[in-house]
């Protein structure tokens, strides 16, 4: 029997384990998937343990892990390189040692969640937040062909060693990042074709009251998914626009991960995504 968990505080809601667990069983990998409450100064042991543990295929990695786990790995992808966080780690076994290895499968859990929404192509983008989740949304937003994107935010943090901030995530991406003071994100959201909230829940709730108008077609996507809909979820659907949930970030961002934890193993997506999606209670595709 392999291994996998997720770790973040708190973990309690996580339905990671829900997403897993069914596309394990759909594939008939012998995985067990638990929820591990983490915090970040207990990162580094933990990992330590994990690393001596036999069995281990994989974590899932939410907040507040995403960027002190990446100094723990031993290598990382190219994403994890540009961006500075990840939110997936493998085990492999080389020349008799464990390797880990950081990955990030976020910017692909948003690029799927934005195409299902029908998000068109070169779009005016705007991202609510400025922290690692709004790093994998400049990423996403570079393979939507964006040339640029405003970033809102209270507060936006320099970049720090081994993680970057927005502004070079977009220099890595090849997005122009054109940060702006909160007090003016009503009036780019009222503008753009996307918005990418990567706030935590309610952090954007003051926001609903202050948008007044969306475009036509006009696509929000809310990373967080509970409790949903999220007050800007509710505001955005009533002015007419699109609203892609935060649990199909996770859907896709998971589905990437379970290709990872189990290899060969991995022979039916299609299947895959269904059933993850019977899992949460969301549409298949």
């Amino acid at each position: 029997m392999r291994r996998a968990a997720v770790l973040g505080h708190p973990i309690g809601h996580s339905k990671s384990p829900l997403l897993h667990r069914a596309a394990y069983a759909h594939l008939g990998f012998a995985c067990s998937y638990e929820a591990i409450d983490v915090r970040e100064e207990e990162a580094a042991g933990l990992t330590a343990s994990l690393r001596g543990q036999a069995g281990w295929t994989g974590l899932s990695v939410t907040m507040p892990l995403k960027a002190v786990m990446v100094a723990l790995m031993d290598e990382v992808g190219p994403l994890v390189q540009a961006l500075g966080v990840l939110n997936t780690v493998t085990f492999s076994r080389r020349s008799s040692r464990t390797v880990l290895t950081g990955h990030n499968t976020d910017v692909a859990g948003i690029v799927g969640a934005l195409r299902h929404a029908g998000a068109v192509s070169r779009p005016r983008a705007v991202i609510l937040g400025a922290g690692g989740t709004a790093c994998a949304a400049v990423a996403a937003l570079a393979q939507l062909d964006a040339a640029g994107v405003d970033v809102c935010a209270r507060r936006i943090p320099e970049a720090a060693a081994g993680r970057a901030g927005v502004r070079e995530a977009g220099r890595a991406t090849g997005v122009t990042v054109r940060t702006r003071p909160w007090e003016d994100a009503a009036a780019a959201c009222s503008d753009a074709d996307v918005v990418i909230c990567t706030l935590p829940p309610h952090g954007a709730d003051t926001l609903a009251e202050a948008v007044s108008a969306v475009r036509p077609g006009a696509v929000l996507l809310d990373v967080a998914y509970d409790p949903w809909p999220s007050r800007l979820a509710a505001a955005w659907a009533g002015l007419g626009g699109t609203v892609a949930p935060g649990i199909e970030m996770l859907l896709y961002q998971a589905v990437e991960q379970v290709k990872l934890f189990t290899g060969e193993a991995f022979t039916d997506e299609p299947g895959v995504t269904n059933v993850m999606c019977d899992a949460v209670g969301i549409p298949r595709r």
